[in-house]
């Protein structure tokens, strides 16, 4: 199986290949359109701001690649918003794979102590509906760190509940993503890595 790991200028790459190949995957970091497009899987992780990173998409043309792409695509993070319709980060126009909204954590007046922004730690996730999980993986922990979120939607495949409910995770098609990181969240990250590995295409 060919795994493409998508080459961009955002972090963290590295080390979703390190997990993969924790599970016997050995993906391919590459930005070459012809490999990605015949890659049996394609993983869209990241760490980055949105608008700097989108204009990196559109000017070496991995948003009309990205968009255009009909086997199982796993978003990451930043992936997963850049994947929506529209972030708050930078006011910029993403790729509109899902038609969700990228908004930033705003705590509560007076609150600002106790719910911080960054949302960074362990946290659990529930309401699963994608093939992406299991029934075992409902309200486990996973590992969050982010400012932003996708709001709830129809296609919500996970809920999480920092400051208010939001999408812990999104499938549309054969489009999912994760706003969670699997590759730092231990075994149940590993789990649902390897679900996203052995997905039916659609």
């Amino acid at each position: 199986m060919e795994v493409a790991i998508i080459k961009y200028n955002a972090g963290n790459i590295m080390s979703v290949e390190l997990a993969l190949k924790r599970l016997g995957v050995n993906a391919t970091i590459t930005a070459d359109p012809d490999f990605i497009r015949k890659a049996d899987r394609v993983i869209f992780p990241g760490v980055g701001e949105a608008s700097t990173t989108m204009a990196y998409l559109r000017e070496h043309k991995l948003d009309s690649l990205i968009t255009s792409l009909k086997q199982p695509v796993l978003g990451i993070c930043l992936g997963l918003q850049l994947m929506c319709s529209h972030s708050e980060e930078g006011d910029v126009e993403c790729l509109g794979i899902f038609p969700e909204k990228v908004k930033k954590f705003i705590p509560a007046p007076g609150h600002e102590y106790v719910t911080k922004v960054p949302h960074m730690g362990w946290n659990s996730i529930c309401n699963l509906k994608s093939d992406l999980f299991d029934a075992s993986l409902e309200n486990q922990y996973v590992y969050f760190v982010h400012s932003y979120y996708a709001a709830s939607g129809d296609d919500t495949a996970a809920t999480c509940n920092y400051i208010t409910p939001f999408s812990a995770a999104l499938q549309r098609d054969n489009f999912y993503a994760t706003q969670f990181h699997p590759e730092k969240s231990g075994p149940i990250g590993a789990r649902i890595l390897e679900n996203f590995i052995n997905l039916k295409a659609h």
